[in-house]
């Protein structure tokens, strides 16, 4: 059974998984990868809502739970000096197990903690996979 909307289309499911935390050691400065830093991470999903719908089990659906244990292994196990080089990993994990459901992938990083010599909450990058 195919759920449409009134244009025809087939509906659209948006997961996120919002703010998560994680301790990670990534930066440019030496210091940065061996001491390490909070982060946050924001994953954007979009994926056929059409199964969902009708049969009310998770293996039809994103299972966010293993989504997010995937970027906690992503970050865990990488000390990379870019968080736009730890956004791509994460979206190259995601979309490893989870690609065939994926219509859509955004990942958004936000590192907290800067080097730099001013006032700002954090620099955040958002890459599309």
């Amino acid at each position: 059974m195919d759920i449409k909307n009134e244009m025809g289309e087939s509906e659209m499911e948006t997961i996120r998984l919002n703010n998560m935390q994680f301790h990670s050691h990534i930066g440019v400065l030496e210091e940065e990868r061996v001491v390490g830093q909070a982060i946050q991470i924001d994953v954007e999903m979009q994926t056929n809502f059409t199964q969902l719908v009708t049969s009310d089990d998770v293996k039809d659906t994103l299972n966010y739970g293993l989504v997010f244990d995937e970027v906690a292994d992503v970050v865990a196990n990488n000390r990379v000096q870019l968080i736009e080089t730890l956004g791509a990993k994460i979206i190259a994990e995601i979309k490893s197990h989870h690609g065939d459901q994926l219509a859509r992938l955004i990942v958004r990083i936000r590192k907290l903690a800067l080097p730099i010599d001013g006032v700002l909450d954090n620099v955040e990058i958002e890459l599309e996979g």
